[in-house]
This record gives structure tokens, C-alpha cells and sequence, in this order.
């Protein structure tokens, strides 16, 4: 069902001084947007070297808790075999993505916060 780690997300209230330590780890700034409409809420997308997966960084104080990303076959049809059981909390179920595909998010019975992402 679960393929592989795409990214983990963490947070941080300082996202340019992360970066510039991010940096000097070996990580390459790959992408920066905004999360909001209101544009207060920055994700900044850092690569590590050999390109496979990123560490995203966050700046929103309500999602001060790490996310790991992972790629699924189908997010829709793994919803509907999670949501049968009532240990997994859904925080949002799928809707699309507007790269392609669909995303939904899940936190799992031991309160790890998983975002779903694929066809």
C-alpha cells in the first residue's frame, strides 16, 4: 500500500536562518510557496543531494508538528481501506492535488501525522 518517503516536513519559526542551516548540511533550496491565500504561511521544499526526497520547511505555528509524506498507488482507495479503522483519524481526506493526483492526510493511532499523496 505504502511505496515510499517522499518528504518529512517539520516546522520552524525562523525559515530563513533554517535554510541557511539546511544549507550548509549538503540540502539545496528547491522550491518555496505559499501556503495561504494571504500569503503569511511560507513551505520551503530543501533536496537533499541525491535528489530522491526532500525536507520540507514550515513556518505555520498550528502545524508545529513533523509530517512525513508518503507515495501510495491509489490515495482514494486507501482512504477507503484506512477509514474502516476507527484508530486512524482522517484531518483531511482525499482532494486533489494541483500537480496531479490526489492528497489526503491521516494521523495514524500513535499520533504520527501522515500525508498521502499519488493517483
Amino acid at each position: 500500500m505504502w511505496k515510499k518517503i517522499e518528504c518529512v516536513a517539520i516546522y520552524t519559526d525562523d525559515l530563513e536562518n533554517s535554510v541557511a542551516f539546511y544549507q550548509s548540511l549538503g540540502l539545496t533550496k528547491a522550491w518555496e510557496t505559499y501556503q495561504d491565500e494571504g500569503k503569511q504561511w511560507k513551505f520551503v521544499g530543501m533536496r537533499f543531494p541525491d535528489g530522491d526526497s526532500e525536507l520540507v520547511l514550515k513556518n505555520n505555528p498550528n502545524l508545529n508538528f513533523a509530517e512525513t509524506e508518503i507515495v501510495v498507488e491509489d490515495v482514494r482507495e486507501t482512504y477507503e481501506i484506512l477509514k474502516a479503522n476507527p484508530e486512524v483519524e482522517w484531518i483531511r481526506p482525499p482532494f486533489p492535488n494541483a500537480l496531479g493526483g490526489h492528497v489526503a492526510v491521516m494521523q495514524a493511532p500513535d499520533k504520527n501525522v501522515f500525508v498521502l499523496v499519488g493517483k
